[in-house]
């Protein structure tokens, strides 16, 4: 086995060691591990990315996991080049501030706080004590340098007690799009119990399994994503672990996400009637059965068919296509489908980290958006799909001027002036 490869053998949430194997998708490369010139000639690791489901508490995850320290050290995702996600946190910060009646002197913590995006924004509300948790190094300083502490670690208990003891407890610890990300989920869960004060809040947001499904999301599934989350599996978790969930609702985010908040403490009074109605929800889905996901991997293919079908027709007529935005989603899709050089002449991405380097396995350059002025393409490729709406909108002179554009999930469309 890969040294960067180990092989779980229980479920992360409920201990149990009795799967069902429901999606095989195509190995790929870590989905943001992007190539330097210098490396094109050299081959690309890959990994297994298939998909099981635990036949006692019903949670959906990988169990291949690439590590830590080479998916998250050197990210290049940053919340704050998306203005849709700026939006997004502020809304967020809002909502929590005054849903739960949040006291402007309390502690947030933001565990994966990235660039310090969301932080930010309970600032602007009052919020003076923030502190950020993220390991990816140069994303950690930058935000520090910003003005949002931040500490360059992945989160332990022993950083929780670290914290305790020089800025005290935290009102509020919030973690979006991590509880997918992390293989000891116990560990995260002790800390956050560690870091609250009594009847402090957690706030987690994450992909939520239920949209994936539905939509046909299933390029949110790659390497950093070794968990796709339910509210019935993930409450008897936190609850195991001395987190009393109250609350749970869906927000529109990469596609559809759950944000479960969930308390220190706290009493069967505090427990709001959206859990047990989400809960209910979830099994007429389907979603705590085996078949549902196996259902799913037909869909894909059926999916992955009708691109290439469109994809073929515009090559044949010798036209050319980029792609927009290479957020790590687009791996799954690519190497699921097999979109690769053939099809993609480059890739625009707005975010300058990214710029100059090369896509994971299929090594299309990366390029600055103005490029499309300058090598305009029959057709752009909107790969950062849950964004389209605002990439259409900076696209309209691209539109105006005879250029298509495809956007390929939830469903194929093909938009024209």
């Amino acid at each position: 086995m890969h040294p960067d490869l180990h092989r779980r053998e229980d479920c992360r949430l409920c201990g149990a060691a009795d799967f069902s194997k429901v999606i095989e998708l195509a190995p790929t490369p870590p989905a943001n591990e992007l190539l330097g010139k210098d490396q094109l000639d050299e081959p690309q690791d890959t990994f297994p990315l298939d998909v099981y489901f635990c036949n006692g508490c019903r949670h959906v995850q990988l169990l291949d996991v690439v590590s830590a320290e080479r998916l998250f050290r050197d990210y290049v995702y940053v919340s704050g080049t998306s203005p849709v996600f700026r939006k997004h946190f502020r809304d967020y910060a809002e909502q929590i501030a005054e849903r739960y009646g949040l006291r402007r002197d309390s502690l947030v913590v933001d565990i994966g706080s990235n660039d310090g995006t969301l932080l930010a924004q309970f600032k602007e509300l009052g919020f003076e004590r923030v502190q950020g948790i993220d390991p990816a190094t140069a994303i950690a300083a930058a935000a520090t340098e910003a003005g949002i502490p931040t500490i360059a670690e992945f989160f332990t208990p022993s950083l929780a007690d670290e914290i305790v003891a020089t800025a005290g407890p935290a009102g509020l610890v919030v973690a979006n799009n991590v509880f997918a990300h992390v293989d000891d989920l116990r560990s995260i869960v002790a800390g956050v119990r560690r870091l609250l004060v009594e009847r402090g809040l957690f706030v987690l947001e994450v992909s939520y399994l239920k949209d994936v499904i539905e939509k046909t999301l299933f390029d949110t599934i790659y390497h950093e994503h070794l968990d796709y989350h339910t509210v019935g599996p993930l409450k008897a978790f936190l609850e195991s672990n001395g987190l009393r969930v109250i609350d749970a609702y869906g927000v529109e985010s990469h596609g559809g996400s759950l944000r479960l908040i969930a308390m220190k403490g706290g009493t069967p009074e505090d427990v709001q009637p959206s859990v047990d109605r989400m809960v209910a929800r979830e099994q007429e889905l389907g979603l705590y059965e085996a078949s549902t996901y196996r259902a799913f991997q037909k869909k894909i293919d059926a999916l992955g068919t009708e691109l290439l079908v469109l994809l073929d027709e515009i090559k044949r007529r010798g036209q050319r296509i980029a792609a927009f935005g290479l957020p790590a989603k687009a791996t799954t899709l690519m190497h699921q489908f097999k979109i690769d050089a053939r099809y993609i002449d480059y890739v625009v991405d707005d975010n300058p980290l990214k710029q100059a380097k090369y896509s994971p396995g299929y090594k299309i350059p990366i390029v600055a958006s103005d490029t499309l002025e300058t090598e305009t393409p029959d057709y752009v490729v909107v790969l950062a799909w849950n964004f389209a709406d605002s990439i259409i909108r900076k696209l309209e002179s691209y539109l105006r001027d005879g250029g298509k554009i495809i956007v390929p999930l939830p469903k194929l469309q093909v938009v024209e002036s």
